[in-house]
């Protein structure tokens, strides 16, 4: 019989809606059981995508006996982390706080019913294994500590209450943080940096986006060659690797071998946004087809399986089908021979490694770029026109077999903070790569956030199936707001700046510390949890307040509003500490720095509509990081700080901050 997680909407809880668990969701129903029962909570979250989240939902959640142990003993909550990032975030750092360990999904908190968490940990098997205890006998232990032990568990809860409230940061007396920190940054990525597969960690490597931008944009902004050549080197190991679908196209999440060879095979949206936006500046800045190539695929991907008919973008793909993970993606060399002509075999097992030793499990293979296809073409005596026609068509032939395989499991909820991700890298790409088709895809995108997850001038989180829920967070506005100055640098809205406008509004209105600077991650009216979070560093996505004070000091910029401009220098002041401390763990914040020391460069063309398109096309690749180009045909409505007098030919206005150069009539004076 379902439990109470079948009503809910969100994929995850409903994946649990037939355990024999007695789930509860968040919320006041089981938040009162607890207190009124006096018992403990067993806190569980994960999301739909995990595989681990599935191994211990097959090997606990579903066992009738474990389930027992757990209903007898705990109220159980199961959480989505992807619709209550406010609870993983607070729960992610206690964990950190009671095992001294990184965490990560599943997530196994217990909690006192004040919610306040004592026991912590991740993954846990029915039986002895992996040197972790059975879950049964942890949950009767630590019931036993609950019963028997409650002063200590208490005493350990304040403990922890404070260790919550002291990471909170506190604003310095004047922003101390300067140009050097730009070079502290480099140095430490370089004493990171893989010099023979690219990242910088050892396995497990994840492909950390704002690591990358802030490299690309050290490259342009001081033509910094050792941030460009770690940077491109990165992205061309990536791009060569199994983390990216060869077939289909996209990222996975992270690969678990240093090689980028074999990945977690989930994919996420909020993973491909951002990379999307990097491998377009990586082939702006280089010429590299391999760039271009990557970012196309990609978004053939996107258009292909992650469009919702409605609008907007799906979350995220499975790791999972049949109970496997990767299962789907992965081949053996017989079943790819069987498939292609002894041509198209030859050309296809060099380039993608069919014919080395497999690299997965089961003796199977995931493919990869094991050999250039220039590469390939010599030591198969074609040539390259040739080599590419077979490899075209064995490629065609192995995804159209791949789509009769069962597929992963889609993750068919819209998420605002996700969705502006990938709005942002998508319309950037299209901007740089020519690409109006991508352009037209993100702003219908943020038309169906716009009509679906905006409600009386406040923004909710989640969309599905016809229903938007949850009361938005710092990350859906700030990524929104981000996404929105995107999109008019690629198409001017009038419609995108007043929303934009409106949502810098709020951030300051229920975000915003007003009396330290920065912003929390829930807003001044969401529920009160048992620590309010202001995160500054950045994690898998940016950091909420890296992108609420860059996206305000921009708008500022264009509007000549000093309320934002005040706002994100607050912000960076309260995090100046953290910058100074560990620079490369704010790679976005350090985009605010340097753009509050230089401001960006604002080119703002007029004149009609055909001319301008064709002015913009030209300048997009070309643009430096601190630039912001915004065309205004002739009949454009535009703030007073941007309006310009119309022209029956193109011109462009170019401002640093309030100092403006005279107009330019001449395309050759704006390319740099």
């Amino acid at each position: 019989m379902p439990n109470r997680l079948a009503t809910e909407s969100s994929p995850y809880l409903l994946q649990h809606a037939d355990n024999p668990v007695d789930w509860y969701p968040w919320g006041q129903e089981a938040l009162e059981k607890a207190h009124r029962e006096d018992k403990p909570i067993l806190l569980s979250i994960g999301y739909s995508a995990c595989h681990w989240c599935h191994v211990m939902a097959h090997d606990c959640f579903e066992d009738a006996e474990v389930a027992a142990v757990m209903n007898r003993l705990f109220v159980n909550i199961k959480v989505d982390r992807e619709e209550r990032p406010d609870l993983d975030q607070i729960y992610q750092s206690a964990h950190q706080l009671l095992t001294r360990r990184g965490g990560g999904w599943p997530l196994t908190m217990f909690l006192t019913p004040d919610q306040m968490p004592f026991f912590a940990g991740t993954y846990f098997p029915r039986t002895p294994r992996y040197q972790l205890p059975a879950f049964p006998d942890l949950m009767e232990n630590i019931a036993r500590a609950w019963s028997e032990r409650r002063g200590d568990v208490l005493a350990q809860n304040e403990a922890v209450r404070a260790a919550l409230a002291q990471q909170q940061p506190v604003q310095g007396d004047q922003m101390e943080a300067g140009e050097a920190l730009f070079s502290k940054a480099v140095d430490d990525f370089a004493q990171a940096f893989d010099p023979v597969w690219g990242g910088f960690s050892r396995a497990p490597k994840f492909p950390r986006p704002g690591e990358l931008l802030f490299l690309l944009r050290e490259a342009q902004r001081s033509n910094h060659e050792q941030a460009r050549d770690m940077a491109l080197f990165t992205l061309r190991k990536m791009a060569s690797g199994g983390v990216r679908d060869q077939l289909g196209g996209g990222f996975c999440r992270y690969s678990v071998d240093a090689q980028w060879a074999i990945p977690h095979f989930e994919k996420m949206l909020y993973d491909n946004g951002p990379l999307l936006h990097l491998y377009a500046d990586a082939w702006a800045l280089s010429g590299d087809a391999l760039f271009r190539e990557t970012a196309e695929d990609l978004v053939g991907w996107l258009l292909r399986e992650m469009c919702a008919p409605g609008g907007g973008f799906y979350s995220a793909l499975d790791a999972d089908s049949e109970g496997h993970e990767g299962k789907f993606y992965v081949w053996t060399p017989d079943e790819v021979r069987e498939l292609l002509s002894g041509e198209e075999y030859a050309v296809a097992a060099t380039v993608y490694g069919f014919n080395l030793p497999a690299n997965f499990e089961n003796s199977r293979w995931n493919p990869i770029l094991a050999c250039s296809l220039d590469d390939a073409a010599s030591k198969l005596e074609l040539s390259g026109e040739v080599a590419a026609t077979l490899l075209e068509r064995s490629r065609k032939k192995l995804f159209a077999r791949r789509e009769t395989r069962v597929k992963p499991g889609r993750d068919d909820k819209q998420l605002t903070s996700w969705n502006a991700l990938m709005i942002a890298g998508l319309v950037h790409a299209g901007r740089v790569m020519g690409r109006p088709d991508w352009i037209d895809a993100a702003q219908a995108a943020i038309d169906f956030l716009h009509q679906n997850l905006w409600r009386d001038g406040r923004l909710l989180a989640s969309y599905k199936q016809g229903e938007a829920r949850l009361n938005a967070y710092l990350d859906d506005y700030a990524f929104l707001l981000d996404a929105l100055l995107e999109s008019m640098q690629a198409g001017y809205r009038e419609a995108d700046m007043a929303w934009a406008r409106e949502l810098a509004d709020t951030l300051l209105s229920q975000f915003e510390d007003t009396g330290q600077g920065g912003f929390f991650f829930t807003s001044h009216d969401h529920e009160a949890l048992i620590t309010r979070p202001k995160p500054g560093y950045d994690n898998a996505t940016p950091s909420g307040n890296g992108i609420a004070a860059f996206a305000l000091q921009r708008l500022g910029y264009l509007l000549g509003e000093s309320r934002y401009l005040e706002a994100s220098m607050r912000c960076l002041r309260v995090f100046q500490a953290q910058l100074i401390q560990q620079p490369i763990a704010c790679p976005t914040l350090l985009a605010v720095l340097d753009e509050s020391l230089v401001p960006p460069r604002v080119i703002v063309l007029r004149g009609p509509p055909a001319a301008l398109r064709e002015w913009s096309a030209t300048l997009a690749p070309k643009l430096g990081v601190r630039d912001m180009l915004l065309a205004l045909p002739n009949g454009t409505d535009c703030p007073e700080s941007l309006a310009k007098p119309e022209s029956d030919r193109p011109t462009a206005w170019i401002c640093h901050g309030s100092a403006c150069l005279p107009p330019i009539t001449g395309l050759s004076a704006l390319v740099i």
